[in-house]
């Protein structure tokens, strides 16, 4: 899981893009954690590398973000 910045500009890793994606969908840190097979304190990692990587501050941002950048819908359901 290199740095990469796709095509959208999101300057993020692939498993930092799905751990902001599950979050971003509403998901619990412990949830991402049983869903991608790792660790609370792995996802609270990543929540907190996404947030300095992208400058935000709130995970309130974090949805408005992964929204703006296409990672999720509005009308997203799984």
């Amino acid at each position: 899981d290199g740095e990469d910045t796709a095509s959208d500009g999101v300057p993020l890793t692939s498993r930092e893009r799905t751990v902001l994606r599950l979050l971003a969908k509403g998901a619990s840190n412990k949830h991402v954690a049983r869903e991608l097979d790792i660790s609370v304190r792995t996802v609270e990692t990543h929540r907190r590398n996404i947030k300095r990587k992208l400058d935000i501050d709130s995970s309130a941002g974090l949805v408005r973000y992964a929204i703006e950048k296409g990672l999720v819908t509005l009308d997203s359901t799984s």
